[in-house]
């Protein structure tokens, strides 16, 4: 790496989505994405470019394993004319750091990137990232459009009501009804968060997927292509009506 903590790695794999054949990356590769070092301005990230040089930000909150298993993610937003910065979602949903404080800190340094077009940034996260995403992204309407939360982590609040009151910005939860990893992400508080965001009339989505596990869209044994593909649908519907690309 060199002295200015920036990057470049390069690899593919190949992923079939339905009938279509794409490449995802299985890391900071392929597409040159741009990993750069915690520092005075955020946490570590590592950016993806759009085709056209310049697209709206999405910022993507990793699970509790890091960002390993979610630079193809990553790398298809930015496809799709989006300026897409991965994060590690442990630096985000955290006890041990300002959480909100890095998400802010992120997208204010997205913001301030040439290949970023001016305005807010969309967050997907991804079970302890999806916790973030909710607990601080969807409370920052200043800089946050909408949130999408793939099963995320719940369990750290004794109050699903305290977490809904905070909800500021349209969501869209993607969840497993089977999923019981760590008991962190139940579909029981996914359901009560629904029940709680409605009392609140806020704009909240749930969508459960009746035999998913926990990272269904993963490529490990929990991966399920049906709902893999359903959710990247639904999130990319997200992102055209709440965050377009110009």
């Amino acid at each position: 790496m060199s002295s200015n903590g920036l990057a470049r790695h390069r690899c593919a794999r190949a992923r079939f989505v339905g009938w279509t054949l794409t490449f995802l990356l299985t890391g900071a590769c392929g597409t040159g994405g741009v990993t750069t070092t915690a520092g005075p301005d955020g946490p570590a990230q590592t950016a993806y470019a759009p085709p056209a040089g310049k697209g709206p930000i999405v910022v993507v909150l990793s699970g509790h394993s890091g960002p390993g298993l979610y630079h193809g993610y990553a790398a298809e937003l930015s496809r799709l004319g989006y300026y897409s910065v991965l994060l590690d979602g442990k630096d985000i949903l955290t006890r041990e750091q300002d959480g909100a404080g890095n998400l802010r800190k992120a997208i204010e340094r997205a913001q301030r990137s040439s290949q970023a077009v001016p305005g807010k940034a969309a967050v997907i996260g991804f079970s302890q990232g999806g916790g973030g995403a909710l607990a601080h992204g969807a409370n920052m309407p200043d800089l946050v459009s909408t949130v999408v939360a793939y099963y995320p982590q719940t369990n750290f609040v004794s109050d699903i009501g305290r977490l809904a009151a905070r909800f500021q910005v349209p969501v869209l939860v993607l969840a497993g009804a089977a999923d019981r990893y760590h008991n962190c992400c139940l579909i029981e508080s996914m359901r009560a968060m629904q029940a709680a965001a409605a009392e609140r009339q806020a704009q909240f989505e749930l969508v459960v997927y009746p035999y998913a596990d926990h990272g269904f869209n993963l490529r490990t044994s929990a991966y399920r292509g049906e709902d893999d593909a359903d959710a990247w649908r639904r999130t990319t519907e997200t992102l055209r009506r709440y965050h377009p690309v110009p």
